[in-house]
This record gives structure tokens, C-alpha cells and sequence, in this order.
């Protein structure tokens, strides 16, 4: 992760596979904190905590924030399920809630955080 004008270079879109998510620490917390899943040419980002609890993170291993067949998002904490493009809660303690959305841009094959505060 870079630090730039334009914000903070996450990575490449390449570097998540099509259908897969992935973790991030920008703040240097020693855990992520935020996570994206990338569907073809775009790119979802999140906080990595369930609205049901603030504390439970989402991933049930490393870079694994999806369901079995990649169709959510998932707590494995609460087993609820949360859609890819807007961040709701589809089932689950939390429905009718939402995943806190991460500000970023696509920029030249690469992934910006714009949002600095996390």
C-alpha cells in the first residue's frame, strides 16, 4: 500500500481474482480493517465489521469474505449474508442493515482508498 496524491494505493484490480475478496490493513492496525471483492471490471470495498456487532469481523480465514459459492458476502461470525453491490443484508440478526461502504477509485488498473481514517 502507497500513500499518494490521489489517495492510497491498495493494489492492483489484477492481484484479486475475478469472483474473490480480499483484506486490508492501511492503517497498520495488524488486522484488516476493510476488505474488497472484485466482480469483473469492478470493485467493492467495506469495512471489515458486521452491523450486528461492531467487533466481529467478516472473514472466516485470510481474504476469504465470500460464501461457498461467492454469490455474498459473509459473516462467519453470524453466518449472515450481505449483497456484493450495495451492502445490504439480505439474511441474518442484521437484516435490513448494511456493510459501512469504503470510498475508492479504479484508476489505471489500480485500487485508491480515497477515505484516509481508516
Amino acid at each position: 500500500m502507497t500513500p499518494g496524491a490521489a489517495g492510497l494505493l491498495l493494489c492492483r484490480i489484477e492481484d484479486i481474482p475475478d469472483g474473490h475478496s480480499r483484506g486490508f490493513d492501511p492503517g497498520k492496525t495488524g488486522r484488516d480493517t476493510m476488505f474488497i471483492v472484485r466482480r469483473g471490471g469492478r470493485v467493492y470495498a467495506y469495512r471489515n465489521a458486521c452491523p450486528h456487532y461492531d467487533r466481529a469481523r467478516m472473514a472466516w480465514k485470510k481474504n476469504e469474505f465470500l460464501n461457498g459459492d461467492r454469490s455474498h458476502i459473509m459473516c462467519a461470525a453470524h453466518g449472515a449474508l450481505f449483497q456484493i453491490e450495495d451492502g445490504a443484508c439480505v439474511i441474518g440478526p442484521c437484516l435490513g442493515q448494511r456493510l459501512s461502504p469504503v470510498s475508492i477509485t479504479l484508476r489505471d488498473g489500480c485500487v485508491w482508498m480515497t477515505e484516509p481514517d481508516l
